[in-house]
């Protein structure tokens, strides 16, 4: 019995261990996220908006081009 309760004993304080190990695990994956996401939008550019009139010229014009080249193609 004496050889049980040593073992719980020593179980106990491995899972002590490994729980502290996990909690230093957890911050320092935190700490690395934030820094991985750049942590702030510095250097960074919004993104631009384009109007329905704005794309549908950006349309246009590139049909214009594959029309250009399936023209040459054709010949």
């Amino acid at each position: 019995m004496a050889n049980l309760s040593a073992v719980i004993s020593q179980l106990r304080r491995e899972r002590a261990r490994v729980s502290s190990e996990l909690d230093r695990l957890d911050h320092a994956i935190a700490a690395l996220d934030h820094v991985g996401r750049g942590g702030t939008q510095r250097g960074r550019r919004p993104r631009r908006r384009l109007s329905a009139a704005a794309r549908a010229r950006i349309a246009a014009a590139q049909r214009a081009r594959w029309a250009k080249v399936k023209s040459k193609q054709a010949k």
